[in-house]
């Protein structure tokens, strides 16, 4: 019997933590996108847009579309750049903080279901190989 390749397992896994995480009662009518972007914004307070939109590996324009949503809401600001006139900075608003509350519950939730079954150790063993993984595949 082959073994599944770890590329197509950890796309496959990725793919159904965000199925599961859309599906969930609790999350509403927030998208993933915006559930992303809330949490870029809530670690990079200020951040540009531009930047934004690299870190969520999206498109300036579908970012743009994603920050108007979120403003539409009252969970984000847009501040024109004191040092470029052509940039916005994006600020959480306080209503924000429920929002990512509820984010991080149900990612939580999602999480503790995906890894049910596992001891600690293999737990720990298992973040540890992420993290080595991605330190492997940073550009830093």
């Amino acid at each position: 019997m082959t073994k599944t390749p770890v590329g197509y397992l950890l796309s496959d896994v990725s793919r159904l933590v965000r199925k599961k995480f859309q599906n969930d009662p609790e999350i509403g009518c927030i998208t993933l996108a915006q559930a992303k972007a809330l949490n870029i914004i809530a670690r990079n307070e200020g951040i540009k847009q531009v930047e934004l939109a690299e870190l969520l590996e999206i498109k300036p324009m579908t970012v743009a579309r994603v920050i108007d949503q979120l403003v539409a809401e009252g969970l984000v600001k847009r501040c024109a750049s004191p040092s470029d006139r052509r940039a916005h900075l994006i600020y959480l608003l306080p209503e924000a903080k429920s929002r990512l509350n509820i984010v991080s519950s149900v990612g939580n939730k999602v999480w503790e279901s995906g890894l049910a079954g596992l001891t600690e150790q293999q737990r720990d063993q298992f973040i540890a190989t992420l993290e080595h993984i991605h330190r492997n595949l940073s550009d830093n």
